[in-house]
């Protein structure tokens, strides 16, 4: 009996948007988005057909099994693309698809590469970051977290032998386009927040907290000057990525910038900047200083609250394969874990160490960054 909850079944009542070349009046072309509603007749205008997902995975399998889970803790029907995403890794899919219209027009890296691929999800470059309530919040606060950042960095020795894995390269090969240049100091990892770095950017954790963003990675990102980062995606297109330019050398003299999928923008201090890196993009900084900024990556919008808790249950079983034992000792101890470790961290005041704020009363945890654990390691990287 073949499973319901197909791809083709979705697609017949969701709509896509693709990128679309635009004319202005005075004659210069623009990028907009246009709506395609998908019905089976038009199911052959979509760029490539994906492989069959029809069938659920062996249930003995590892795979088998976080399926089953998802299943048991969600509706079918509201998760479906989620599942036709876990069965599309499992099969060792890997979308690589010019998303333009015209070859001609559009930039030849209006290119979507990924390994993990959630179908149905508007593209394009950037976004407005005016549209999203989150980014307006951190502008605003914008030097109240650089304030914190250049007093806190000011001490590298002290912050080097107080925070978890400061000033970390790249620990995936496939962030190594990044280059030596590039470094991160993480706060969130995976939805979870690493309450020992928390504690030393209170304030930027607490604004990011309080901003609403959904956010899955928090860090702050260092690219050193002259430098740039190669073309790449980072491989997954259900998350976008945000950055609030934090320290921009020469800020507004276009010395730093950053390219999606051939539209370039340059980082401008206290501005945020939404974007999408399942497409191809490189960045360069052409001054002799560092560039520092706070980094997000978040839910693609078109996901719905069902699907962003159903990708993190994935996350989580990554990283906690208890999740889905048949133990249920074994599983009941993981979902503790996890319920814990998910809560935003104790924050300790400036003046009194052992006085604390915040949403979690419980005793801290480690949750040092931990880049391509578990089986599926590929899924949303």
């Amino acid at each position: 009996m073949t499973d319901p909850l197909t791809y083709q079944e979705i697609d017949t009542r969701a709509e896509v948007w693709w990128i679309s070349p635009t004319t202005r009046c005075d004659g210069t072309s623009v990028r907009t988005r246009r709506c395609c509603p998908l019905t089976l007749a038009s199911m052959s205008s979509l760029p490539s057909s994906l492989p069959d997902t029809s069938r659920p995975l062996p249930p003995h399998t590892f795979a088998g099994m976080v399926e089953q889970g998802l299943k048991e803790r969600f509706e079918e029907r509201e998760i479906a693309r989620v599942l036709t995403s876990w069965r599309l890794l499992d099969q060792e899919y890997y979308r690589k698809e010019f998303v333009g219209i015209d070859p001609s027009i559009d930039s030849e890296d209006l290119v979507q590469e990924c390994h993990s691929y959630l179908p149905g999800l508007s593209i394009q470059p950037f976004w407005n970051a005016k549209d999203f309530g989150w980014a307006n919040y951190l502008e605003s606060r914008y030097s109240e977290i650089r304030k914190e950042f250049d007093a806190v960095t000011a001490n590298m020795a002290k912050l080097q032998s107080e925070g978890n894995n400061i000033w970390a390269g790249a620990l995936t090969t496939d962030a190594a386009s990044y280059g030596e240049g590039w470094k991160t100091l993480v706060l969130m990892d995976r939805g979870r927040w690493d309450p020992t770095n928390v504690n030393l950017f209170p304030v930027t954790a607490q604004a990011v907290h309080d901003s609403g963003v959904p956010a899955t990675e928090v860090f702050f990102a260092s690219m050193a000057g002259p430098s740039q980062i190669k073309k790449h995606s980072d491989f997954t297109n259900f998350v976008l990525t945000s950055h609030l330019a934090l320290d921009i050398p020469e800020s507004g003299n276009n010395k730093c910038r950053l390219t999606v999928g051939g539209v370039t923008n340059q980082w401008i201090n206290g501005h945020c900047y939404v974007f999408d890196t399942s497409l191809l993009h490189d960045a360069v900084n052409e001054s002799d200083q560092t560039r520092y900024i706070l980094m997000l990556r978040l839910w693609h919008p078109d996901l719905t609250l069902v699907e962003q808790q159903a990708l993190q249950f994935t996350f989580d079983c990554l990283e906690f394969p208890g999740l889905v034992s048949p133990d249920h000792g074994e599983r009941f101890m993981a979902e503790q874990t996890v319920e814990a470790i998910r809560k935003f961290p104790i924050l300790r005041s400036n003046n009194n160490p052992s006085e604390t704020r915040g949403f979690d009363t419980k005793s801290k945890q480690n949750n040092n960054k931990r880049k391509g654990s578990g089986k599926k390691k590929g899924f949303g990287r």
